[in-house]
């Protein structure tokens, strides 16, 4: 039998058993996490403490909530007829944002183009019929406007697109695939690309990043991490046509310039030569014994364009050229203030980089002599 020592160790050990899993209980009930004990519990948000952000998370959201207001879901319809000549409307949709509490907003041409009636939806949900200001096509900018109707407008402030660096932060924020008011967030991939968008459209010294863009956000603003506007998001390289983590945006400082001009102006003042050439290849060149194997060939000059004035001189004949109508006979542009002319695409550039009135010297080749000629820029459309 066991001795009665034995049974009162044992009891001894029963009590503060017991004692501690009751003091255990206790405080899990009192202290550790449990069950919901009402419906109005489960509602509830979870306690602060699982909310604390990190500097860059807050910032990401301070910054949403600033600009995401100011931010345009655009939706543009047109009537296109189909082969019976019945009329079909179409829909289109993109992104903008305001820049200043007038209405003003600022998207690519191509989200407008041939539109019939424009209707922005603001980040409030707020909604409005806009109307189409103006447009440069050559860089893909247009601007519109809304009536705000006595409402305070939130507007957007520009920042200097000169002074980027590679790596950076920045924030998109658009409407892709009509999700609207959506952020994606990346870093400056790149700087100073050329990108062409179209036949005639190009995005110079194009901003590259990584934050996804896609079908919908063209048109909306790239900010950095001020919450200022350094770009608008313009197009993206993937052959799907959905991101690949290659994404464009037009430099606000090309995009200001514009919107002063379209407001104060009501147009775009953009530097013209007053000539029309074409690209000359190899081949060609020998052809017609050109003495230099690039640049552009001078075809047709505008009678009294700055070309004109300066002694520029067009063709004089016309020959077939395979299937092509060539005028030869003219000069061969080779060069401007010093910088190769290889294609028109070079031309479009340097244009678009100069203003009306600014004076450049152009290099030519007449009659095989290489010479300069001093043109001061005419204004075009």
């Amino acid at each position: 039998m066991p001795s009665s020592n034995s049974q009162k160790r044992a009891g001894w050990l029963l009590v503060l058993g017991l004692i501690i899993g009751l003091g255990a209980y206790w405080l899990g009930a009192r202290y550790g996490r449990h069950a919901p004990g009402s419906i109005d519990e489960l509602r509830a948000p979870a306690a602060a403490a699982d909310n604390n952000l990190d500097p860059t998370e807050e910032e990401n959201v301070r910054i949403y909530k600033q600009a995401s207001p100011a931010v345009a879901n655009i939706v543009t319809r047109t009537i296109q007829y189909d082969f019976f000549f019945n009329a079909v409307p179409v829909e289109g949709a993109g992104s903008g944002f305001v820049i200043d509490t007038d209405g003003h907003i600022l998207t690519n041409y191509h989200v407008v183009e041939g539109a019939q009636t424009i209707e922005v939806t603001l980040g409030d949900q707020t909604r409005y019929k806009a109307k189409y200001i103006g447009a440069d096509t050559r860089n893909d900018i247009a601007l519109i406007q809304i009536d705000p109707r006595g409402r305070k407008l939130t507007a957007l402030p520009l920042g200097d697109s000169r002074n980027l660096l590679v790596g950076q932060r920045v924030l998109a924020i658009g409407n892709p695939f009509g999700f609207q008011s959506t952020l994606t967030t990346g870093v400056v991939s790149s700087l100073g690309r050329t990108v062409q968008t179209s036949e005639n459209t190009f995005i110079d010294e194009a901003i590259q990043t990584d934050a996804a863009i896609n079908r919908g956000n063209s048109g909306g603003p790239l900010l950095n991490s001020r919450g200022e506007v350094i770009g608008i998001n313009s197009a993206i390289y993937a052959p799907t046509g959905t991101t690949a983590g290659i994404g464009f945006a037009i430099p606000i400082n090309t995009a200001r310039r514009v919107a002063e001009d379209l407001i104060t102006q009501g147009r775009v003042r953009r530097a013209t030569l007053g000539a029309e050439g074409r690209t000359i290849w190899p081949g060609l060149a020998d052809a017609l014994n050109l003495g230099v194997d690039q640049g552009i060939l001078i075809e047709r000059v505008n009678s009294g364009g700055p070309a004109a004035q300066a002694g520029i001189r067009g063709g004089t004949r016309s020959v077939l050229a395979g299937l092509q109508e060539l005028r030869i006979g003219g000069d061969v542009l080779i060069a401007i203030d010093g910088k190769a002319i290889t294609s028109q695409m070079d031309l479009n550039l340097l244009l678009n980089r100069s203003k009306p009135g600014d004076t450049v010297t152009l290099t030519i080749v007449r009659d095989g002599k290489k010479m300069d000629v001093k043109v001061t820029l005419g204004e075009g459309k």
